[in-house]
């Protein structure tokens, strides 16, 4: 009986996850996060206040957890929902100190009827990357990079809300590791109990043909005894 390969089932129970790398709204929480540092250290104190440590450990915290429960989302979903719902929670503390910075600062909010929203709108709707982000980290003002960072964390949220709900139907109709875990057992055991009625058909279907073939032998061996006893005559 062959060895029934496994690896087939392996696949079934390591679900195949998100690269993170690639995921828009973790380049951009990537790009929130330098811009948020940058932002820390051009416009607010360097010693004293509790905000800056603050919004960078938010900034840093939805980036990394977007990392983690991505990783860990090759073996368990509902652990991957948990730290994308952390990473969340981070990113909406991260807004909250943004509009709190607008305010307390009364800098102007670029909201749709602000003359500068489209534009800075369009831009972050094209752009994701560090790389796209951080050239302009030296040339903007404070009012610029406040705006852009709360409007890259309401861009962050929107896009991590339709990947939770495509990962919360799959959790429901996939289910999770231990789920996966039973099914490809149940297929693998099943698969091997297929293949052994596949081989005892195919051991009845030769005992068969071996049985016809020697009462064939048998046969001739008469057929040349007849032929020996007549020659003697």
């Amino acid at each position: 009986m062959q060895q029934e390969d496994k690896s087939k089932y392996e696949g079934k129970v390591l679900r195949k996850a998100s690269n993170w790398k690639e995921l828009y709204f973790y380049q951009k929480a990537n790009a929130l996060y330098q811009l948020t540092f940058a932002f820390c250290e051009r416009f607010l104190p360097k010693y004293g206040d509790r905000t800056v440590d603050q919004m960078v450990q938010a900034a840093r915290s939805g980036k990394q957890n977007i990392i983690e429960g991505s990783e860990d989302g090759k073996t368990s979903t509902e652990m991957e929902l948990k730290l994308l719902n952390v990473a969340r929670s981070s990113i909406g503390e991260l807004c909250e100190d943004y509009q709190d910075h607008i305010v307390k600062h009364h800098l102007p909010l670029w909201d749709s009827s602000h003359p500068r929203y489209s534009a800075m709108l369009t831009f972050t709707q094209k752009h994701n990357t560090l790389e796209e982000y951080e050239p302009y980290f030296a040339k903007w003002s404070e009012e610029e990079m406040a705006n852009i960072g709360l409007t890259l964390c309401h861009q962050v949220d929107a896009l991590m809300n339709g990947y939770l709900r495509t990962l919360e139907k799959q959790f429901v109709t996939e289910g999770g590791i231990k789920e996966r875990m039973y099914a490809a057992r149940t297929g693998f055991r099943q698969s091997q109990e297929e293949e052994r009625k596949r081989l005892i058909l195919e051991n009845k279907q030769l005992k068969a043909e071996l049985a016809c073939k020697q009462a064939e032998i048998e046969q001739l061996k008469k057929q040349l005894e007849e032929i020996g006893r007549n020659r003697k005559l």
